[in-house]
């Protein structure tokens, strides 16, 4: 797989990356061995940008990462994200006061004594972000923090902790599914020097076509409270995202690969980190990179998933407001 410059401050890494939250939570039943030999096979495709987060199970998904990537640190780039208040194993709210404590806590779970790039998981109004990005940079004095980024800020926060120091990438959502970052967000990064990250950019499994109702989803999965799986919303999402298996067919390639590979034709800044515990699906994501739209087919997935065309809210209110917008 080639290889992409994440922002202008000089972190290299593969075109894809791999979401490993789906390994501990969120989206079904864990299965170790399966996410272990994924994350193998991962680096055998030349996969090497592992995204991780101390939420994540909470705990747990920096713990698996660390054991998957014992013994081969010097080719990887770990992504990890603090700023979750966690009491009893679940988020409590944020919490971007204990900067140190989760680093320290973090490269523990990791193993390593480095984090590569270190993003603030979600903006914090009880913490200035003067402050937060002042801790960050001070760990990057250490050694202990290469890169720094945010994940889901707005331009203001954006501008001003870019002030404090060199911000080298934004995790935020974005895929065909969710736009919301094309009118201002995407140039302000580009004026600035700062990669993108998306997450979730199979639309949390809409746009590889293999998805239910949110009711057919079992307790604790995340798709059971998003509503752009509930109802009509549903069915009109359904309607709208038939157009990617329809460009899909004429590549002979899955939807999930297309939906990738139009992420990747926005522009060479732009890692896209689709997350998965089975290698299968890990597969079609990684072939993304060989596939090359039409700039026809390109305007045709634009248009036909406009945010206009999308039904309902990307999140329901309670997460809706950790979003810095």
């Amino acid at each position: 797989m080639n290889k992409r410059k994440l922002g202008s401050q000089g972190l290299v890494v593969s075109a894809e990356g791999l979401g490993c939250m789906g390994m501990s939570q969120s989206y079904g039943p864990a299965d170790e061995q399966e996410s272990l030999a994924t994350i193998d096979r991962a680096l055998e495709l030349g996969i090497d940008f592992f995204d991780t987060a101390e939420v994540y199970g909470p705990y747990k998904n920096e713990e698996l990462v660390g054991r998957a990537l014992r013994g081969k640190r010097d080719k990887v780039v770990i992504a990890t994200k603090f700023g979750f208040n966690i009491v009893d194993g679940k988020p409590a709210g944020l919490d971007s006061k204990h900067v140190r404590r989760a680093v320290e806590g973090s490269l523990t779970r990791l193993g390593t004594d480095h984090i590569d790039l270190l993003y603030q998981h979600r903006v914090d109004p009880d913490v200035p972000i003067e402050d937060v990005v002042g801790e960050m940079a001070a760990l990057v004095a250490e050694g202990k923090v290469r890169y720094l980024g945010l994940s889901e800020a707005g331009e203001q926060t954006i501008r001003r902790a870019h002030a404090v120091h060199p911000i080298t990438a934004l995790q935020s959502e974005y895929s065909l599914w969710e736009r919301n970052l094309e009118p201002r967000i995407i140039p302000l990064l580009r004026e600035l020097g700062i990669g993108l990250v998306p997450f979730s950019p199979l639309g949390r499994g809409f746009l590889a076509g293999n998805v239910k109702r949110a009711e057919e989803y079992p307790e604790g999965d995340f798709r059971r409270g998003d509503p752009r799986f509930q109802g009509e919303n549903f069915d009109a999402n359904m309607r709208t995202a038939s157009i990617v298996r329809d460009v899909a067919a004429k590549h002979d390639a899955t939807p999930a690969t297309v939906a990738l590979a139009w992420l990747l034709h926005k522009g060479d800044d732009i890692v896209p980190i689709p997350g998965t515990k089975r290698r299968k699906y890990l597969e079609e994501n990684a072939a993304a990179a060989s596939i090359a739209l039409s700039a026809e087919e390109i305007a045709t997935l634009d248009d036909a998933l406009r945010p206009e065309a999308i039904a309902g809210p990307r999140y329901n209110p309670n997460n809706q407001r950790w979003i810095d917008r």
